[in-house]
């Protein structure tokens, strides 16, 4: 029997991709329920958006993309590309967490569950043939921006009310804010990209042309944010979180690209803690 240490298991589930769920379920709470702090079975939601579902579908795409990876300088150290988890392994971690995601989206309620195998669903299609939809550019952003902008808020949401409740206001908001971050991160890996054949956005469009499609969709997303009784600090803020990101995308890093998030969280918090019926700053 192969002992597995925990290092290679982390790496695969890259933990720092979790906030991403957890950051747009924790804005739908706050719309939802008017608090700050979410309801104790916000830690089930957690745990959901966190580990189980990235676990479950990093594990696929990394199976699909194995090829890829090998000749893409920024995976040179991921776990399959190295050979420190085989195959067989990471597809029982993404059965197995797979199955968990669903069981403790059950213990949720039912609208988690759908949520959830939707999620699951999308995951299979963007890396798996025969749709593969990370190889068909615009297709490859939207999957994502619908996951994290639209689907991690509506499930912060459903704690409190009925998902179908969920104003479309903040479903075009956050597939918007998402898709604008999403689109950066295809120009990071377009050189090995193009040199493995897969046609993403970056691929097909090049990085200037997304680079201002991004820019693009920021801008609409934060008029959108201004037009729902915009706070001081967010009408102050709203020319350094566009300007953040015309600087920090030009050239697109993970580290980049945070920073842009950074940004962003220091209006977007003031703004939270007056929907929750707090002084603002």
């Amino acid at each position: 029997m192969v002992v597995i240490g925990a290092r290679p298991l982390v790496r695969l589930s890259r933990p720092w991709f979790w906030p991403l769920g957890w950051g747009g379920a924790f804005l739908g709470s706050v719309l939802g329920g008017g608090q700050l702090v979410p309801p104790a079975r916000g830690l089930l939601l957690a745990l959901l958006l966190g580990p189980l579902v990235w676990v479950s579908v990093l594990a696929q795409n990394d199976l699909h993309d194995l090829p890829t990876d090998r000749v893409n300088p920024r995976k040179a150290t991921a776990p399959l590309v190295t050979g420190v988890l085989g195959p067989e392994v990471v597809r029982r971690w993404h059965r197995g967490s797979a199955a968990v995601t669903l069981v403790v989206a059950a213990a949720l309620g039912p609208a988690f569950v759908v949520g959830a195998a939707v999620v699951l669903g999308l995951g299979w299609a963007y890396s798996a043939p025969p749709l593969r939809l990370k190889a068909r550019p615009g297709l490859d952003v939207a999957v994502n921006a619908l996951v994290v902008g639209v689907f991690a808020p509506a499930a912060g949401w459903a704690l409190h009310r009925p998902v179908t409740a969920y104003p479309g206001i903040w479903i075009v908001l956050g597939f918007l804010l998402a898709a604008a971050l999403y689109l950066p991160t295809t120009v990071m890996d377009e050189a090995s990209d193009r040199a493995a054949g897969l046609m993403t956005s970056a691929v097909r469009w090049g990085a200037e042309r997304c680079y201002q499609a991004g820019l693009a969709m920021w801008i609409a997303a934060d008029g959108l944010w201004l037009s729902r009784e915009p706070t001081v600090a967010q009408v102050v803020m709203a020319p350094a979180v566009i300007l953040g990101y015309a600087v920090l995308a030009r050239r697109p890093s993970i580290a980049t690209m945070a920073g842009v998030v950074a940004v962003f969280a220091v209006p977007a918090a003031e703004w939270l803690t007056r929907q929750a019926g707090l002084p603002g700053w």
